[in-house]
């Protein structure tokens, strides 16, 4: 598999995203829990996610071939892929104020991408979660290590977050990625509740300054548009307005692209040891 990987890495990006197009509609076909989970998702979130259902299973392949190709070729070469950038003034901003910078990146678009595009001009953190794969690890970490500091999700990685933070650097975050137990609070997500991690709320709340961020595959293998927003209202007080001020950014964000959310992702599921919500959480569905 290795081997395959590295093979991968070598093909142009326009025939990785050619074959992943495939590939994600032998998933859909094959696989009935992501086939349900993406069904039920965007039904959730309203008719203009079910409008692109097929568009983004065609997206989630290509997401899993250009893995290789982010993971393995030079850092110059994903500069190169990123040929158009919105909101890069944020990021100059806080430069020039000499404030840290929290990212916040949603599975949606090449979200590989984001952060190796920043550690290309200023150095980055970002949270990682070692893939459950033995045989992957070690091309993941020397991929993303190669350009990035790597945090592991437990108590020594948030201190790795806390401390590039006291440094005035960067961290990068997957906002919606279900946390483990004790990790999170259950918070509305397009109108149901969904165990969401309150670590990108808690760093928040030092002087940093929170842009969301996230890269359009552009058709054809053309490359990416990297976007960077900042939050749209002033942060919020207390630490589950936060969270759920956060989820509804995310909204924002995917309503902008629907195509390219991972719709398959299993947002809503129950961590082992949590509690489900008592009832229903009252939210927005947009």
């Amino acid at each position: 598999m290795t081997f395959l990987f590295r093979l991968l890495s070598r093909l142009p990006l326009p025939v990785l995203h050619n074959l992943g197009a495939l590939l994600g509609w032998l998933t859909y076909l094959c696989s009935p829990t992501y086939r349900r989970h993406l069904r039920e998702n965007t039904a959730q979130a309203g008719d203009w996610a079910v409008a692109a259902r097929a568009a983004a299973v065609t997206e989630t392949g290509k997401g899993l071939l250009e893995l290789p190709y982010l993971w393995l070729r030079p850092q110059e070469d994903l500069r190169h892929q990123v040929v158009r950038v919105t909101g890069w003034s944020h990021v100059e901003a806080a430069w020039q104020a000499g404030r840290a910078l929290l990212f916040l990146t949603p599975h949606l678009g090449c979200f590989e991408i984001t952060a190796q595009y920043y550690a290309a001009h200023r150095p980055i953190t970002v949270l990682y979660r070692p893939p459950r794969k033995s045989w992957l690890r070690p091309i993941v970490e020397t991929g993303r290590g190669t350009h990035l500091k790597l945090a592991p999700a437990d108590l020594g990685g948030v201190r790795q977050l806390m401390k590039a933070l006291r440094q005035h650097q960067a961290i990068g975050i997957l906002p919606d990625q279900v946390p483990s137990q004790g990790e999170g609070l259950w918070a509305p997500f397009f109108g149901r509740p969904a165990y969401t991690m309150t670590l990108a709320a808690r760093l928040a709340a030092q002087p940093v300054t929170v842009l969301l961020v996230y890269a359009e595959r552009l058709p054809y293998g053309a490359g990416y548009h990297l976007v960077l927003q900042p939050l749209t209202a002033p942060l919020a007080d207390t630490l589950g307005a936060r969270v759920i001020q956060f989820n509804e950014a995310l909204e924002g964000l995917i309503q902008a692209c629907p195509s390219q959310y991972l719709w398959g992702y299993n947002r809503y599921k129950t961590p082992a040891g949590v509690a489900p919500p008592a009832a229903p959480i009252a939210g927005t569905s947009s």
